[in-house]
């Protein structure tokens, strides 16, 4: 439990400083980010056509409500506690691959579904917009990588090779 802790801990913060490094802000997140927005966009579109994206913001052509995507609400920092807690498990690196792919699907999935909601109950309602952007998404977002990494735990239980050892329930 040590050697989870301590690996898990490590590549937490060795990502979350390569983060917030520059290069990769430009790179990287910006560019993400704006693509977050345009997906966002591009799933409403069908069923509204007065929302627009113009980088990371979503907005209203008609009544100018806007939203912008901002560090801590594109999915990565939850995407960054997945992969150390993935990376810090024992494993083979192709089910550790495998969980990092589908982990990324998951909590991108459920970024785009709050990004999105969030967007709409905004311009019904800030106060009700605030109480959920700070309190329930977060919280159903860190749920989600939990849950991708207990199934990620339940594969791997008994069935998966470790370090090259067979592993016996």
């Amino acid at each position: 439990m040590a050697r989870f802790v301590l690996i898990f801990v490590a590549v937490l913060v060795s990502l979350f400083t390569l983060e917030m490094l520059a290069p990769v802000q430009e790179h990287v997140i910006v560019p993400f980010t704006t693509m977050l927005a345009k997906v966002s966009v591009a799933i409403i579109s069908p069923f509204d056509s007065t929302v627009a994206s113009q980088g990371k913001v979503l907005f209203f052509k008609d009544s100018g409500f806007s939203v912008s995507i901002e560090a801590g609400c594109n999915g990565v920092e939850a995407m960054i506690v997945l992969v150390a807690a993935v990376l810090a498990y024992p494993a083979r690196w192709r089910a550790r691959a495998i969980a990092i792919a589908s982990g990324f699907v998951a909590v991108q999935a459920m970024n785009i579904l709050r990004i999105v909601s969030l967007f709409y109950l905004g311009e019904w309602n800030l106060e009700v917009f605030t109480w959920v952007h700070l309190y329930l998404w977060p919280v159903l977002i860190m749920l989600d990588v939990l849950i991708v990494f207990i199934v990620y735990l339940r594969y791997l239980d008994g069935s998966v090779p470790v370090d090259g050892q067979a592993t016996y329930a």
